[in-house]
């Protein structure tokens, strides 16, 4: 057997909230239109820290902290992670595509493109030493209902993550965590 003992949290070499607040963030901003679930929102903002996103917007509906069970899920990072309450989704990208954004829309369209083929070639969104050209935002939409047609028409484009089971989608922690970490891999 080899040794696979569990590091300690010292040897985990985590940032401390100060030290993250100052650390040069991805930029990736992720906008919540209308996340109901306060476990959902709080997985969110745990997610933004662990890939050290620039931002979270929650809009609509959905709640903001502090709350009891957005901390649950969230374990602390509602603390690190820079966040905005918007009430307006479609608002918001307006405003975020006048500053530059690139905004895409994570969600089942047609001619969406597949989360490998965006990562994987990303052209008009990589420089070409692989570093960001611009920054980006993507929308991820409301657990029955996902991201509102007005929004996703608000778009520069939509980003699906390919499934082959019999479900249909995947809870939107879940899909915020693939689509950052495919991004991480793809040096965005």
């Amino acid at each position: 057997m080899t040794d696979h003992r569990l590091k300690t949290m010292d040897e985990l070499g985590r940032l401390s909230v100060a030290a993250f607040k100052e650390a040069v963030k991805r930029p990736v901003c992720v906008v919540l239109d209308n996340v109901r679930s306060l476990h959902n929102v709080g997985s969110a903002f745990r997610t933004g820290d662990a890939f050290r996103i620039e931002k979270l917007y929650l809009c609509g509906i959905t709640a903001t902290p502090p709350h009891r069970e957005i901390h649950k899920a969230a374990l602390g990072a509602t603390d690190s992670v820079a966040w905005e309450y918007r009430e307006d989704t479609l608002e918001l990208v307006r405003d975020l595509t006048a500053r530059g954004y690139a905004v895409y829309a994570v969600e089942q369209t047609e001619n969406s493109t597949a989360l490998q083929m965006f990562c994987g070639e990303a052209s008009d969104l990589s420089a070409s030493d692989g570093t960001a050209s611009k920054p980006l935002a993507l929308v991820f939409g409301n657990e029955v209902h996902g991201v509102q047609q007005a929004v996703v028409d608000a778009c520069r484009g939509t980003v699906e993550i390919p499934q082959e089971g019999t479900k249909h989608s995947l809870n939107v922690s879940v899909s915020i965590g693939i689509v950052l970490w495919e991004l991480c891999r793809g040096k965005i």
